[in-house]
């Protein structure tokens, strides 16, 4: 399954909504790979990034795992905290990093008390149906390579007239997003490079010219 950073969904706070949500929460530091919430918990707390960066994503019995997102400084995650539901997915620490953690009732009662915050965060929430609408429908018709390619044109930012993705990702982090093997985003890759199409410097891909639809 392809995944996406989370500001394609609009998830970033200006800086009057962090001041305003962050003084309802307590902040808390916590080292790289520590799981912050599982799948399956008690709902009980909304998040915000302060700093680091964090991952989303479900996982088997058998410890395969695929990533659904990753949030930055100043984005969220643990809106679902208002149905009351568990936790549908896990989230983890990809570096160091320090978040606000919101009790339920005070989130609430923010979301009741301000309602432009209330109007972004349900544009939000569509917006990551219909990317996870995307998701199934690439894994139901597209091969690896498809979804690949999906992913690298969805997160790339023009930067100095090229195609960049800026967040560094190895392999393993690609196969997570896309539910493939690390050794086949390994062969894919190097026919991309041979073929021009990409460029990779310390993890940072550079796409030079569109990936063909099909390989």
């Amino acid at each position: 399954m392809t995944g996406s950073t989370s500001s394609q969904f609009g998830s970033v706070l200006d800086v009057d909504e962090l001041r305003a949500l962050s003084a309802q929460g307590i902040v808390k530091s916590y080292p790289r790979n520590t799981v912050i919430v599982s799948e399956g918990d008690e709902t009980d707390s909304f998040f915000i990034v302060v700093s680091g960066r964090v991952k989303v994503y479900v996982s088997d019995e058998e410890g395969r795992e695929v990533v659904l997102r990753a949030h930055g400084p100043g984005e969220y995650f643990g809106e679902m905290v208002l149905d009351g539901q568990p936790r549908s997915a896990s989230v983890m620490t990809m570096e160091p990093a320090r978040l606000v953690a919101i009790p339920k009732a005070r989130f609430r009662d923010f979301v009741r008390s301000h309602p432009d915050f209330t109007i972004q965060l349900i544009q939000n929430l569509i917006g990551r149906v219909r990317a996870l609408t995307e998701n199934v429908k690439s894994l139901a018709l597209m091969d690896v390579y498809g979804r690949v390619a999906r992913l690298m044109l969805d997160m790339a930012k023009q930067e100095d007239g090229k195609l960049v993705i800026q967040e560094k990702l190895t392999q393993q982090d690609i196969a997570d997003r896309v539910g493939a093997s690390r050794e086949m985003i390994s062969k894919i890759f190097k026919d991309l490079a041979a073929g021009g199409y990409i460029s990779i410097d310390r993890k940072r891909i550079t796409i030079n010219k569109t990936p063909p639809r099909h390989w």
